[in-house]
């Protein structure tokens, strides 16, 4: 090889070198682009339930056993108040009282009238005593005698009469007094000192502190379902009770058409009379189907939702098929649903935007979320 020759190889071969380079690069690189290696996908093995618990929640009230407006019997002008709204009275405590001025003038007319009655009564007694013996000796006559007997019966019936008189007199001046009928506290108080209080007419709402209960409407369905006695979850505020059942209406509410519960709080409970009260209620829905973990869905048509399957195609291959599906229910990260599906079902859990139907796959069994 002659001098120019040697030169020119020589300028050339870095060249050389870069292209050899570069061809090696590409033909290491060309592997991973193989369709041979499938994706691998996280899937799960349906298993078919019988059916799920579906938790219901209703709203009432709380009400106390006894809520009543305590009045007095009689008509008359309020002349004391010992207690007052948001006070909490003993049974038997006194609460308020009448003027009884006019009774007492009564009581005292008919204390005298009665003692009056007394010594014409004795003095009757001693004259028809008197007269017996007169008629013996003959100087009394039938007539005269019968007109004492009959003049000391009639004094008898009035003694009798203003006993009874004076027995209501009585009676009206102990309800002139109002006491608490059992133990409570006062929720309002509708009259002032010094006015007059009609018949009837209640001075004060008291409220029973011990026994209260729930009032709560629940479909009739449901409330056919229900016994008497058994124990039920109630909230009131963030307070959890079981409360006893002690009540079901035998007829629907005509405005909400729902049966009546009156459920029983335990003694200790902390409630006040009007709090809102929620029954929870896990309701059984006999319906097969299969619970899947939320990740697995994704959107379909006309209201149903998709889920990825996973099938064998061949030896060792598996593709992915659509299945249409209807959530019954959800809860939490999980759905109850039906649909062209069977028990043994292995479905995609993850990653679902990365799979087309019909696209070759490696699937990798996970637990079953529960």
């Amino acid at each position: 090889m002659n001098a120019m020759n040697c030169h020119k190889w020589i300028r050339q071969l870095p060249l050389f070198l870069g292209l050899s380079l570069l061809s090696a690069c590409q033909e290491k690189d060309a592997g991973p682009f193989s369709d041979n290696n499938p994706p691998t996908v996280i899937t799960q093995s349906l298993s078919l339930s019988e059916g799920y618990q579906r938790p219901l929640e209703f709203s009432g009230t709380i009400r106390a056993a006894n809520t009543t407006g305590v009045g007095f019997e009689l008509a008359g002008k309020l002349s004391g108040l010992f207690a007052d709204s948001g006070n909490r009275v003993q049974k038997g405590q006194l609460l308020a009282a009448l003027d009884t001025s006019l009774l007492e003038a009564e009581q005292q007319e008919l204390k005298a009238a009665l003692s009056q009655n007394s010594a014409d009564l004795s003095l009757a007694q001693s004259t028809l005593k008197r007269s017996q013996e007169l008629k013996k000796q003959g100087y009394v006559s039938s007539q005269q005698l019968d007109e004492l007997e009959g003049r000391l019966g009639s004094l008898e019936g009035a003694r009798e009469r203003l006993k009874a008189s004076l027995y209501a007199n009585t009676l009206k001046l102990e309800k002139s007094r109002l006491l608490a009928p059992f133990d409570g506290s006062i929720g309002s108080r509708s009259f002032n000192l010094g006015e007059v209080v009609p018949l009837g007419q209640p001075v004060f709402v008291l409220v029973e502190d011990k026994a209260a209960q729930a009032h709560v409407g629940v479909p009739a369905d449901i409330a056919k379902t229900l016994t008497q006695g058994q124990l039920m979850d109630l909230r009131v505020g963030r307070e959890h009770y079981r409360a006893v059942l002690a009540g079901i209406n035998p007829a629907i509410d005509p405005v909400t058409r729902t049966v009546g519960l009156r459920l029983s709080l335990p003694p200790d409970a902390h409630v006040l009379n009007g709090e809102i009260a929620y029954l929870n209620y896990q309701q059984q829905v006999n319906t097969p189907g299969f619970w899947v973990p939320v990740s697995a869905l994704t959107d379909g048509l006309r209201g149903l939702w998709n889920l990825y399957v996973v099938e064998p195609h061949g030896e060792n291959e598996f593709v992915v098929e659509r299945r249409d599906v209807e959530i019954l229910f959800t809860d939490k990260d999980r759905a109850y649903l039906v649909g062209a599906l069977k028990a043994g079902d292995e479905i995609v859990t993850q990653g679902l935007h990365k799979l087309v139907v019909g696209e070759h796959v490696q699937p990798m069994t996970a637990l079953a979320t529960r």
